[in-house]
């Protein structure tokens, strides 16, 4: 290999981008156009343009992908996380067209990417697993009657993808139809294919996943072990290494299947065995990710092994660095750093970063996608960074990390900081008490915790202004003194004063606003339909994740935006007259 492509965007694309330069390879950045100015446009050595603003049209979309690799030369292609980093066609098309796919080979994202078919192998191998279906559902009916069957909650989640996306946790009945419709919807979103299975759910458990590595000759190695039980959404939020609290029986378990399941299809590069721990004990196989994981660091941190390097060494036909599980050295923890409001229910707060303070000192870590003055885009993930802290143990990592999110300052988005300082002081997350669960955020933490919103100083930006301009599909980069480019606004400034947002006029008491600028996916109300204050109107994607709209009074519907429309939080999406106020529209034409 000498040219390596990375097929993402963001925190992860950074993190492949250095690790080619320390291999010695060369780097090729990939964009959507709202992220031509983006970080990892910026320090790869090439970037290249999609020519699109969706997922679909450009991290998605294999054609364009390979079309880049072509352009610029590229040999080997890597996926990062999320987006096609565990599609089967894309690692075919890759290597059809003779590049090195830097991942597991397409065979072994089909048997264990499908979770359907991963859950057969884990059945073969002996791991554990609680009652599910073995196939995917055909419709929300099949999906009822297993419900019924075997009890609630059950979990719908998308046999393809990952990352908390098209998953859902259904308690009642009569919310089987609109979670499996929900559920497909995100999947295809997210991952392109829409396909989604149900299991039993457990409740309250704990997340537990083991780290291996295959050198696709029959030899897996696990890495390390992982807790990720601190979750919102489905979604993790802080993971740590090894896992706290396990017995030596249930570390030996988890480790035995992770590698037996992985064995079972001659894996080949970086994965990870996923498995939920109930709080009686019972030990269940949840998925494997044939990627790379965000939460990746923290087992770095304590085994000393660089994932990404081995990677490449396996990618090259190097084989492994490693014959056995190194043994752990401290304790790690990471979290992640996104633009969210937990005062919101954590709905995203895309923006721009106008000031940023990153924590430094011993045993810290900053993985991020974002400086000052860049934008978190609203099509995308929330994930701006992520902190990663290492220490001698548990409680010296705690008493560390309090330190380094003190020092942290994010001015822009809200973003998840203030209440990681809260999760971190909690009795539930200490060594000695540890306590936690997959659920304990939304059913614990949140009733009981007070939110604020921290704002930090802006980070002023002096000297050269860059900014990346298109030539021929490739990026290059146009650099320009700061005091030139303030005295051009301001030269412009009076012509661009007066718009739309200096009417001055009063607040629109009619208008519904979505909580967060995003894409309209579905109307639940007709045009003209009577609703009640609290009703659930509208279903919203923002960053890939599904929010509801509700009603803010009763009254009568009026759509304003259609289905795909892309809306900001402060665009109204539609009104709620009053009898008075319909009737006042009519005679205007409204």
């Amino acid at each position: 290999m000498q040219k390596v492509l990375i097929a993402n965007r963001g925190e992860i694309a950074v993190r492949v981008i250095r690790a080619c330069a320390e291999a010695g390879y060369a780097s090729v950045a990939v964009y959507a156009d709202q992220d031509a100015e983006a970080l990892h446009v910026r320090l790869a050595d090439e970037a290249y343009g999609l020519g699109g603003t969706t997922a679909a049209d450009t991290y998605l979309d294999i054609e364009s992908l390979l079309a880049a690799a072509d352009r610029s030369g590229a040999d080997a292609v890597h996926p990062g996380y999320g987006f096609l980093s565990e599609s089967a066609d894309f690692a075919r098309a890759v290597e059809d067209a003779g590049l090195t796919w830097i991942g597991p080979t397409p065979d072994s994202i089909d048997k264990l990417g499908d979770k359907v078919t991963a859950r057969r192998i884990a059945e073969q191998v002996g791991a554990p697993l609680v009652p599910g279906l073995d196939r995917p559902l055909a419709d929300a009916q099949e999906c009822h009657a297993f419900a019924q069957e075997h009890g609630l909650p059950v979990v719908i989640k998308a046999a393809y993808g990952g990352g908390g996306r098209g998953m859902k946790v259904v308690r009642e009945l009569d919310e089987v139809a609109s979670s499996y419709e929900s559920a497909v919807r995100e999947a295809v979103g997210a991952f392109g294919r829409g396909e989604c299975f149900v299991e039993r759910f457990l409740d309250r458990p704990r997340h537990v996943e083991a780290q291996v590595v295959g050198d696709g000759q029959g030899t897996v190695v696990v890495v390390g072990d992982r807790d990720c039980s601190l979750q919102r959404r489905s979604q993790k939020l802080v993971e740590e290494a090894p896992a706290p609290g396990l017995t030596t029986e249930q570390r030996e378990r988890v480790h035995s299947a992770a590698r037996d399941i992985c064995a079972a299809v001659n894996y080949r590069g970086a994965g990870t065995v996923e498995f939920l721990l109930g709080e009686d004990g019972v030990l269940t196989f949840l998925e494997v990710n044939t990627r790379l994981q965000v939460e990746h660091p923290v087992t770095e941190a304590v085994t000393g092994v660089d994932l990404v390097r081995e990677q490449f060494r396996i990618a090259e036909g190097q084989g492994l660095s490693i014959t056995k599980t190194p043994t752990p050295v401290g304790h790690a923890l990471e979290l992640r750093i996104n633009a969210e409001d937990p005062a919101r229910g954590f709905l995203p707060s895309p923006g721009r970063v106008t000031g940023l303070r990153v924590p430094a000192g011993p045993g810290i870590r900053w993985d991020a996608g974002v400086e000052v003055g860049d934008v978190v885009q609203p099509a995308f993930d929330s994930m701006l960074a992520k902190l990663i802290i290492v220490a001698p143990d548990r409680d010296a990592v705690l008493v560390r990390t309090r330190r380094a999110l003190r020092e942290l300052a994010v001015e822009g988005p809200a973003t998840v900081v203030p209440f990681l300082g809260l999760l971190l002081d909690d009795a539930d997350f200490s060594t000695d008490g540890f306590a936690v669960s997959t659920q304990w955020i939304e059913t614990v933490a949140m009733p009981r915790i007070q939110q604020g919103q921290v704002r930090p100083d802006p980070v002023p930006e002096q000297g050269m202004q860059r900014f990346g301009v298109e030539l021929d599909g490739r990026r290059v980069v146009l650099g320009l003194p700061a005091e030139l480019l303030q005295g051009l606004a301001g030269a412009g400034g009076a012509a661009a004063t007066g718009g739309a947002g200096d009417s001055g006029g009063a607040a629109d008491d009619t208008a519904v606003l979505p909580p967060s600028g995003g894409a309209l996916v579905e109307w639940l109300v007709d045009d003209g339909a009577t609703v009640a204050e609290g009703d659930d109107i509208a279903v919203l994607d923002a960053m890939k994740m599904e929010t509801r709209v509700s009603a803010h009074r009763a009254g009568t519907l009026q759509q304003l935006v259609e289905v795909g429309a892309v809306v900001g939080a402060d665009d109204p999406i539609a009104k709620i007259n009053t009898g008075e106020q319909a009737d006042t529209n009519d005679e205007q034409g409204i």
